[in-house]
């Protein structure tokens, strides 16, 4: 037993731009931990290429962004929740403009903003800092929060699971978490009055992803077991264009590209996507991966290609500089070459439900960004509104933490008990099981579904977390362990939430109701562990599914 203890006023998971701006927006007032996984800037928002999406045009209207995200969730977005952010978005972006993020600027125009395009979009409207984005906002916040002396960074940590005052009420408060150390291969406690997840999306739960190797899915998967209710995890959006090729792991192709003009052909060099939208290759993503997915299916190829060589070269290498030279480093000349591109898994639209101000449905508990599921991307996420929904949320967790502060837990914080664990001598149960969960999602639950292979998947996967569950009591947790008992949770989830919605509707399609209906699933699926009954949850329970109507207004604390 691990006799560490640590305490501070706000514990951050994650160090994304979510977790960061909520950090340097509280330091002032609070001390606050942030864990990363990985290296401090190791997130999916330092690879964020596009951009963050808001009204910085005369020529644009709060209403007509509105209408474009409403449009791209398909009639499952929050009214308030897309209107707020929206609105809020401009005030938050001059927030990061002043924290030093250098938004690119209209060549000869010092004083105005080069504002882009993206699929879905009716109007230019993208900030961006070239093609690196996330990495510019990174940067800047990184900056900030190390210059408070209230902030401290705990890199190769890794949160296990969130300790609760009394987990066996039936209204328990978050009063810290169980934290991995890496290095120190030992689990510690953390005391915290607040806890914020902001550890990301899940899309390493899929064999192709664009997501960075700690997107694994982990604060939904330990707010699961805490008791927080998970909301439509079967829109699990899949970026079209990724780059294809046998060295380049998890390069994506950003959609700026199709912005600026970007064709989509076959290896016929036909354009496909004329006669399939409207928008051509600037349709929503969903309707676009589904188009690549198709064409890929009928030709027999691998990719398609992404068809750039009719713009002007010189702008593409201003323009993209880092989807430029590294495509050259594959041989691969973007100027006079098109690029060979193939779907795969990118956004996690759904998440752990909060309401309008991050709270969760455990008090003490918030969530912001892409591990939540706020109600601004509906069905379908609308391209560079991740960006603009962490800064909105954080800063509303901000408000709430500052004006209505969770009460301080006053008592002793349990400590880690490995029990009679002992260290693994089969690692390959866990790199095999780690491969098996992934490849089963890409075939069975990937951009296509039908019943036939969602069954298939939750027969599979109720072995699996048997089995993994069995190993995780009996040997001493790892960073591998860890994310292997979260994906596979994580799976589970989307499968009954595929299972339970019976229509077809944005990134959720499936063969058997190739249909949306409005009149009987315009709600929300819901997913809710088993109640406990003993201390040691049972991870190979299924998920107590139920579907939620669209409401106006969601209700924290439930």
């Amino acid at each position: 037993m691990v006799d560490r203890v640590e305490e501070t006023d706000v514990l951050i998971v994650g160090s994304g731009v979510s977790g960061l701006f909520t950090a340097f927006k509280l330091a002032d007032t609070h001390k606050i931990f942030i864990l990363s996984k990985k290296q401090e800037y190791e997130s999916s928002t330092y690879y964020a290429q596009g951009g963050i999406a808001s009204v910085f045009s005369l020529t644009d209207s709060f209403e007509a962004h509105i209408k474009d995200t409403h449009k791209a969730g398909v009639n499952l977005c929050r009214e308030d929740v897309v209107t707020f952010c929206v609105e809020e978005a401009p005030e938050r972006i001059h927030e990061l403009i002043d924290l030093g993020v250098q938004f690119s600027k209209r060549d000869g125009h010092d004083n105005e903003y080069d504002l882009t395009k993206e699929g879905g979009h009716s109007h230019r409207r993208i900030l961006h800092a070239k093609d690196m984005t996330g990495q510019e906002i990174e940067r800047a916040l990184l900056q900030a929060c190390h210059a408070h002396p209230n902030i401290t960074f705990y890199e190769y940590h890794m949160a296990v699971d969130f300790i609760l005052d009394d987990p066996l009420s039936e209204y328990p408060r978050c009063i810290g978490a169980f934290v991995f150390d890496q290095e120190q291969e030992q689990v510690f406690s953390v005391k915290a009055s607040s806890v914020l997840i902001a550890s990301g999306g899940a899309g390493k739960v899929y064999l192709y992803t664009s997501n960075p190797d700690v997107c694994t899915g982990d604060g939904i998967a330990m707010a699961y077991r805490a008791g927080a209710r998970i909301a439509n995890m079967e829109f699990m959006q899949f970026h079209p264009t990724c780059l294809f090729h046998p060295h380049a792991k998890s390069f994506l192709i950003s959609e700026a590209l199709r912005g600026e003009g970007g064709i989509l052909r076959n290896h016929k060099n036909e354009r496909f996507m004329e006669g399939t939208h409207p928008l051509k290759e600037l349709a929503p993503r969903d309707i676009v991966a589904r188009a690549i997915d198709a064409e890929i299916k009928k030709s027999g190829h691998d990719n398609v290609f992404l068809d750039m060589t009719h713009l002007d070269g010189e702008f593409l290498k201003d323009r993209f500089p880092n989807i430029y030279q590294t495509c050259l480093q594959f041989g691969i000349d973007l100027t006079t070459q098109p690029i060979p591109v193939v779907p795969a898994a990118h956004y996690t639209c759904g998440g752990i439900v909060i309401d309008e101000y991050g709270r969760t449905d455990i008090p003490g508990l918030y969530a912001v960004g892409e591990v939540s599921c706020s109600g601004l991307h509906g069905a379908n996420r609308l391209a560079s509104n991740s960006l603009l929904e962490g800064v909105v949320f954080a800063h509303r967790v901000v408000e709430s933490i500052k004006v209505d502060p969770p009460s301080l837990f006053d008592g002793t914080l349990p400590q880690w008990d490995p029990g009679t664990a002992v260290d693994s001598d089969e690692a390959i149960v866990v790199s095999h099981n780690w491969d098996e969960v992934r490849r089963l999602m890409w075939n069975y639950v990937g951009i296509v579904r039908s019943n036939k292979r969602l069954q298939r998947a939750k027969r599979r996967l109720q072995l699996l977390k048997e089995e993994i569950d069995e190993y995780y009591w009996r040997v001493l947790v790892s960073s591998d362990l860890l994310e292997l008992r979260n994906i596979v949770t994580i799976a589970d989830i989307i499968v009954e939430s595929a299972l339970l919605r019976k229509e077809s509707r944005g990134l959720h399609f499936t063969v058997d109701f190739p249909e949306s209906d409005d009149q009987n699933w315009k709600v929300e699926t819901i997913a809710h562990r088993p109640p406990k009954t003993k201390k040691r949850p049972k991870a190979w329970e299924t998920p107590q599914m139920s579907t939620l109507p669209l409401l106006k207004k969601r209700k924290a604390h439930s």
